[in-house]
């Protein structure tokens, strides 16, 4: 048991899209588990490639974290901004990909 261990990877835990499974697309969440993949392995570069909202969302959860620890003067203008800025990244960024499929 232990010996087949060492020959798993990261990907091998990975959950498979439910949305891509049953309609043959991709969702506006996919690519973000290989992007926190690529950002465990160091790879900056490529986990913005796979999914381009994957810093903003991560800043965004610290900020959410942080803020039930200390409670910020304007927070939940803080917050709205920056759901919003993570809706047009995903959804742009979806659409780019959708249409670079269809082509």
């Amino acid at each position: 048991m232990k010996q087949y261990l060492l020959f798993l990877s990261l990907e091998d835990f990975m959950i498979p899209c439910l949305n891509k499974k049953l309609f043959g697309f991709d969702c506006p969440g996919c690519g973000i588990q290989r992007a926190l993949a690529y950002l465990f392995q160091g790879d900056f570069i490529a986990a913005f490639k796979m999914y381009p909202a994957i810093y903003t969302l991560l800043f965004f959860g610290g900020f959410l974290l942080i803020n039930r620890k200390m409670n910020f003067k304007y927070a939940q203008r803080i917050i709205l901004i920056l759901s919003i800025l993570n809706i047009f990244i995903i959804l742009g960024s979806y659409i780019i990909k959708m249409n670079l499929q269809i082509k």
